[in-house]
């Protein structure tokens, strides 16, 4: 539930603490119908955007959304090798979610896992030759889906307003950036 429709929806002040930073909640602060229809929509984004990408790339090369995003953020390092940590911070991912992915892909021959040569402590995640070819015979369609369902779908104005409400949120949800794959050209990071 995110809105009371009987109740008062305003208030003169937004709490400044996540509620679930200990602080005990006055009373909810229900959702206004328009900031409820934005935030439902935005659920239902999330559950069907991420379901159209993997029938996309399940249907173009047997991947799901995720094992090409592995797949794709190896392919753009100019030697195809992350380590698994940066890996799994790039990804979202926790280090168990990320190995079993990494797993299924070296059984099909996509990347393998070896020793970081500088570090006896870490593994490197290396996108092989079969796997950088896939990814470039995937790529041309995977863009054409996301053009199709996301970006022509936008006007250049709405396009420039979704990103910024999305680093508006992500300043929320990532505050040191872990996730931006930019953050890897960037020394010290």
């Amino acid at each position: 539930m995110t809105y009371a429709p009987d109740a008062d929806s305003g208030s003169d002040s937004a709490p400044d603490a996540d509620p679930g930073a200990g602080q005990q909640e006055a009373a909810p602060q229900w959702l206004a119908e328009d900031q409820r229809t934005v935030w439902l929509g935005l659920v239902r984004l999330l559950a069907t955007l991420p379901a159209a990408l993997d029938a996309q790339l399940g249907r173009d090369a047997g991947l799901t959304f995720f094992e090409y995003s592995v797949m794709a953020f190896l392919s753009e390092r100019p030697e195809v090798t992350l380590r698994m940590s940066e890996l799994a911070r790039l990804t979202n991912a926790s280090q168990s979610r990320l190995s079993n992915v990494v797993k299924r892909l070296e059984q099909r021959g996509l990347v393998r896992r070896v020793p970081c040569p500088d570090d006896g402590r870490s593994t490197l995640a290396v996108l092989t030759e079969e796997g950088l070819r896939t990814v470039v015979e995937v790529a041309p369609r995977h863009v054409r889906t996301v053009r199709h369902l996301v970006v022509d779908a936008l006007t250049p104005e709405q396009l420039a307003e979704m990103g910024a409400a999305h680093e508006s949120i992500l300043r929320r949800l990532d505050p040191g950036a872990r996730t931006d794959p930019r953050r890897l050209d960037r020394p010290g990071t």
